[in-house]
């Protein structure tokens, strides 16, 4: 696990933060609740502005007598909220700088992210305008200079030329379609914020859009204490016979316009525009994020799912993206509230605070999913939040295609989804067929991932069973069958360099199947063997299939072992149990992977058995199952072998 070190700008947030920490508590530090405070304050602006409009007058002559009405004549209600609309205003902005400013210095704006970014800038850009807009309507001094200034400002651009001083603005007066104009604009604005806002929040996975009801009380009621304490008020009444000279001046919302008097129009574009392409930009400068992994697989458990998790996001993104109830709070590395335990591969931890994953936690294994990048293949475990559902798996209907009878008690089937739509999965993988009551029965892929227009099960006859029996005595081709999947985290490690062992039980072949023909056709080159331990000789129903791999690979054997062969079998091969026979051939498993899938009862003899012969626990994986339904979320079967995923 890789942990660099935080740079300055990282630094100085964590230093902030912890301060924010001490006075709020983690739960509601308004640092980690940027982008819902920024919602929170767009609707107390647009509920104040709606207010506010009812009594506007939109014309040259009442605009600015209904504003002080509004201001004086109702001082506790419209003036309060005139005031309110200022500073929620003023805050709307700050917070979206602040909001964009911690995921550049944290470095979440490249890659995917970059659309969420320039969303963001539009966003930022869009609630400045409409904050300036908001100074031209009570047209006092300050709105006429704005007014004035704006034109002005616009009419040097190419496409304009002037257009907009000759027809909304002369020496002496102005017309009522200014304001018409200027309340469209207002009103215009704000609707573009809101659409942005909503699509800007669809590619953030399970984002929040309402910090703690703590928080929303806390901040309206420190706008509403500011707003009583310095109100809101008009500057003299607009004069466009005269020239406006002295006003005061908003450094918030208005520094552009002290620029454009000093630096003339042309100039404050060029610096607005090369601004602005500049944060455009930004996702796409150096440095780079790394070329050719589009993205890793993340085993998820309890959820017993794979996940893929794009170059940039963390892990627990990818994992809220998928529904999975993951624990988080502040997303930010410093409430520890999503710890998690890394069970498989390698991550860069980005930065976090100490207090919320110690190096002592980190060394054990642990890691924060909202910090945590993969670099590798991983399996995780969290805890989930108490009461929480498991996440989503969709369902399909699938058509039976082709039976075939392997063996007297094993049976082939082949679906295709409706359709003839693919069902991506990984080698090692299963699917849960849905009976009619609800109850659902798991069967691994046999086939490999990338033969994968169909989906091939291996069958296996169980007396009294609630589905198999009915497989090979009512099932036909062109029968339906509700499937949903796939599931399971029993897949194929490709990071590692050790030769393989795959030992597989009765119908644990199949997976053991899918998983060798997808090394196969991915040309790897690991040393791997098989021992598949079955009763009778007739169980080896794709022995022939195992047989012609060795002959094809040379960097493949293959062992079958009988536990019980009877003369008719005219056995001469191994026999015993299946694990023993490993335990026979290899004194020192250290150099080792091992990969079982069978019955619990074997999956629990060989794990131990293997471990005392140096066996890295980090090196076994299993698929232990037993003839019963999917576990629950929160189920903890005791006979499951929690290796490297299971299923039941």
């Amino acid at each position: 696990m890789t942990n660099p070190s935080p740079n300055p700008g990282q630094r100085a947030f964590f230093a902030v933060e912890s301060v924010f920490n001490t006075l709020f508590g983690e739960r509601l530090n308004p640092f980690y609740h940027l982008g819902a405070i920024a919602y929170f304050l767009f609707w107390v602006v647009t509920g104040t502005g709606l207010y506010l409009y009812a009594f506007f007058e939109t014309s040259v002559v009442h605009a600015y007598g209904s504003v002080q009405a509004l201001t004086h004549g109702q001082p506790y209600v419209g003036g309060l909220l005139r005031s309110l609309h200022r500073y929620a205003s003023d805050a709307l902005v700050l917070v979206i700088v602040l909001h964009l400013l911690r995921h550049f210095v944290f470095d979440r704006h490249r890659g995917f992210r970059w659309f969420s970014w320039v969303s963001g800038v539009a966003i930022l850009w869009l609630t400045y305008a409409s904050g300036i807009n908001g100074y031209m309507l009570p047209w006092d001094r300050l709105a006429q200079f704005v007014v004035t200034a704006t034109t002005e400002w616009f009419d040097v651009l190419p496409v304009i030329g002037g257009s907009m001083t000759r027809n909304f603005i002369t020496n002496a007066n102005v017309s009522d379609r200014l304001f018409s104009l200027l309340s469209f604009v207002h009103i215009g604005l704000p609707l573009s914020v809101m659409a942005l806002l909503w699509v800007h929040t669809q590619r953030v996975p399970a984002a929040r859009t309402n910090p703690p009801r703590s928080l929303m009380i806390g901040l309206l009621a420190s706008l509403s204490v500011l707003s009583l304490i310095k109100p809101a008020l008009s500057q003299a009444a607009a004069d466009m016979g005269t020239v406006v000279t002295h006003l005061e001046f908003d450094w918030f919302y208005l520094p552009t316009y002290a620029l454009i008097g000093h630096w003339g129009a042309a100039n404050t574009w060029l610096l607005v525009g090369g601004a602005t392409a500049l944060l455009l930009a930004l996702p796409w400068l150096p440095p780079r994020r790394l070329r050719g992994v589009k993205s890793w697989s993340m085993a998820v458990h309890p959820d017993d799912r794979i996940v893929a998790v794009r170059v940039g996001e963390t892990l627990l993104d990818a994992g809220l993206r998928e529904g999975m109830p993951m624990p988080f709070e502040c997303r930010n590395g410093a409430c520890g509230v999503c710890k998690c335990t890394l069970r498989h591969g390698e991550v860069k931890l980005q930065a976090h605070l100490e207090s919320a994953l110690s190096a002592a936690e980190r060394a054990s294994g642990q890691t924060l999913l909202c910090c945590a990048e993969p670099l590798t293949e991983v399996e995780i475990e969290y805890l989930p939040l108490p009461g929480a559902r498991a996440a989503p798996v969709r369902q399909h209907l699938a058509r039976v295609i082709r039976m075939e009878l392997l063996n007297s008690d094993v049976m082939r089937l082949d679906l295709q989804i409706d359709g003839g739509a693919s069902l991506p999965f990984h080698a090692g993988q299963y699917i849960n067929v849905i009976l009619g009551n609800g109850e659902r029965r798991s069967f691994s892929f046999a086939s490999a991932p990338h033969a994968a227009t169909g989906i091939e099960l291996h069958v296996r006859r169980v007396e009294g069973g609630r589905f198999t029996p009915g497989v090979f005595t009512t099932l036909r081709p062109g029968d339906s069958l509700r499937i949903e999947g796939p599931l399971g985290a029993f897949t194929l490690r490709e990071d590692s360099a050790k030769p393989i062992l795959f030992v597989a039980g009765s119908t644990g072949f199949a997976p053991v199947k899918s998983m060798l023909e997808h090394a196969f056709h991915c040309g790897l080159k690991r040393d791997m063997m098989l021992y598949w331990g079955v009763r009778r000789r007739a169980d080896l129903y794709l022995g022939a299939l195992a047989e012609q791999w060795a002959l094809e690979h040379a960097n493949f054997k293959f062992i079958p072992v009988l536990s019980d062969p009877q003369a008719d079998d005219r056995w001469s091969g191994r026999t015993g149990l299946v694990h023993e026979a490993i335990l026979a051939d290899f004194p020192d498993l250290s150099s080792h992977q091992v990969y079982a899938c069978g019955s619990v009862q074997m999956v629990q003899a060989a794990q131990p058995a293997f471990a005392l012969r140096g066996l890295s626990s980090d090196d076994c994986f299993s698929d232990a199952f037993h003839l019963a339904p999917q576990r629950p979320l929160q189920g903890r079967d005791a006979d499951l072998v929690k290796l490297g995923g299971s299923h039941v």
